[in-house]
């Protein structure tokens, strides 16, 4: 639906014509039209004088869309959110130095999201380097941890090269970020490169072995589990696993922050192995005997801190579907590792032969979605709860929101409320970083209506959250993204203030807030923005923001003592204490 197959990839390169054969041009030049080459149509950047002659090069190139953020992080995290979306490269663009810090946040995000992203890098003149000049840094070495691939081009006419490797890297197997370093004389100098051919993803298959090997497994299970995770799904990878596991009738659980990868509403989901995880669920699966895992890498948040599943060897049977041979037996040690992407994974699992006659394990799936369905209804209101009930809040976006609507988050406790009760139904449709980056909501809504402005995009971010990156409001308001932003207030960092409550009782420290002006904040960029302080004012309120026609944010003042759905802290005490019905689960 939203990842670009061969024959578009084809059709986009198509229009993008190669520089003529002796043709000399700058390295900016250079660069953009290998960009455009590879099918690139939108950069996100903040402005250096290092990368001028790119910026430059740009100038004559309307069909890539330059999309200027007010800070480096937001601009990269833009980038990868439209890395996510597409499943092509986002690309990003800053300056050295303060410019290259900001920017790793999205780089790190890409790196744990599996997620394609090209991020340039604005370096000093090459006979700068080595002397501590202006702003001046090794990008190679200062990026290598994160990104696949780190580099510095110092030559011109080996721009066509590497950029035709970085896409290759940036989207083969295990997708993930590449960094280049453009040192400003490389992009001014000019020369007569010969451009690439367009670039072309590569990726491994399972063998008919393998489809015999998990028919094998299959015939042999009990009490089986689908658990499906990491990046670069199709409409049609999610489609083919959703027809596999209705022919086998097995219950299928997300990863953390995967929810979108299987229609929440289906009988068959059994829920979100994520924070504040329903413990039945994560009971099922420490009590299953056949674990089927497509894509994800059953980290340690999936896991419960591997405690559900404890490395190395498992007591159930394991099946590890993951496009990087390095992260099979990395952790666990499956029974079978099958090397291969999301898509190839799900083809070969709804083209296994149907099982024969109803299979033994009919009643354990009607279980588990039961059991999904009767966490994510929302509990009956504790009388002491003050402010807006996040429940009521998700149960109303349930009923209006469209199915292809997007939302986005970033991180805090807030995001456990829509991890539980908002009900997501299609692919591409859940914007929200894995390594917990705080602040991505709002700059990956800003991407996301960008790559989709016919489609409603909902950003949740906490207070605490929401202040990363307020300034992109301004972005918003400046390239036409109407996004909504909800804006949970409850006057703290929750979750830091929640760990602290457990481990320090009482000894409050660094995790309060003073956030009261968030509406005028909005205001003050041109946005439409609301207070609601009642959960019965939001859907008057929620439909002004979506007739707005401009960006707009709802600020919801929440009860600061309800730190997450089942955890509340007994005032003046400020001891967390877990509701009965669902002690033991973790917050």
């Amino acid at each position: 639906m939203n990842i670009l197959d061969k024959r578009e990839l084809a059709s986009l390169s198509a229009n993008a014509p190669a520089a003529e054969p002796g043709r000399s041009r700058t390295g900016g030049e250079v660069l953009v039209d290998a960009l455009r080459l590879h099918g690139a149509d939108r950069v996100f950047c903040v402005p250096g004088e290092s990368y001028l002659d790119v910026l430059d090069a740009l100038h004559d190139v309307p069909e890539i869309e330059v999309v200027v953020a007010k800070h480096e992080g937001a601009a990269a995290c833009m980038a990868e959110a439209d890395g996510k979306l597409t499943g092509r490269p986002g690309i990003c663009m800053v300056t050295r130095g303060p410019g290259a810090a900001h920017a790793t946040v999205g780089v790190h995000v890409a790196s744990q999201d599996s997620t394609p992203l090209i991020l340039f890098i604005g370096q000093v003149a090459r006979r700068h380097r080595g002397r501590e000049a202006f702003q001046e840094v090794d990008f190679p070495a200062m990026f290598a941890p994160l990104a696949k691939w780190a580099t510095e081009i110092d030559d011109p006419l080996r721009i066509p090269e590497i950029l035709a490797r970085a896409f290759q890297c940036a989207t083969s197997g295990r997708p993930g970020p590449v960094v280049i370093s453009l040192p400003e004389d490389v992009l001014a100098q000019a020369c007569t490169a010969a451009d690439t051919l367009p670039y072309r993803p590569v990726s491994s298959a399972p063998s008919a072995a393998d489809a015999a090997a998990i028919g094998e497994e299959l015939s042999r299970a009990e009490r089986p589990m689908v658990i499906v995770g990491g990046g670069n799904w199709s409409a049609q990878a999610c489609a083919d696993l959703s027809a596999f596991a209705h022919a086998w009738n097995l219950p299928v659980a997300c990863a953390f922050r995967r929810q979108d990868l299987f229609d929440n509403r289906d009988p068959l989901y059994a829920g979100h192995l994520s924070l504040g995880v329903n413990p039945k669920l994560a009971q099922r699966l420490a009590g299953s005997d056949l674990i089927i895992a497509v894509g994800t890498r059953l980290g340690d948040i999936t896991t419960n801190g591997y405690s559900t599943l404890v490395p190395p060897r498992l007591e159930q049977r394991l099946v590890h579907f993951h496009p990087d041979s390095s992260e099979l037996g990395r952790v666990y040690q499956p029974d079978l590792a099958v090397q291969c992407g999301p898509a190839a994974a799900a083809a070969m699992l709804k083209a296994l032969p149907l099982p024969a006659g109803a299979v033994p394990w009919a009643q354990w799936t009607q279980d588990a979605g039961r059991d999904h369905h009767g966490f994510a209804a929302a509990p009956e209101r504790d009388p002491e709860y003050l402010g807006v009930y996040m429940p009521d809040v998700m149960a109303h976006l349930n009923r209006v929101l469209p199915e292809d609507a997007i939302v986005t988050n970033g991180a805090g406790n807030y995001s456990v409320w829509v991890h539980r009760f908002y009900q997501y139904r299609q692919p591409r449709t859940e914007l929200a970083p894995i390594c917990g980056s705080m602040g991505y909501g709002l700059p990956a809504a800003i991407a996301a209506k960008l790559r989709h402005p016919e489609r409603t995009v909902v950003c949740f971010a906490g207070d605490g959250c929401f202040l990363m990156y307020p300034q992109e409001l301004a972005t918003a308001m400046q390239f036409g993204a109407p996004v909504i932003v909800i804006v949970v207030n409850n006057g703290m960092y929750g979750t830091i203030r929640m760990h602290q409550e457990k481990r320090f009782p009482g000894r409050v420290m660094a995790t309060r807030l003073n956030t009261q002006g968030f509406v005028q904040l909005a205001q003050a960029f041109g946005a439409h923005a609301e207070l609601v302080e009642a959960a019965e004012a939001f859907p008057a309120a929620f439909e002004r923001a979506r007739a707005a026609g401009r960006a707009a944010l709802i600020e919801l003042r929440t009860d600061p003592l309800q730190i997450t759905p089942q955890a509340r802290l007994t005032g003046d005490e400020n001891q967390v204490i877990l509701l009965r019905n669902e002690k033991g689960s973790r917050a």
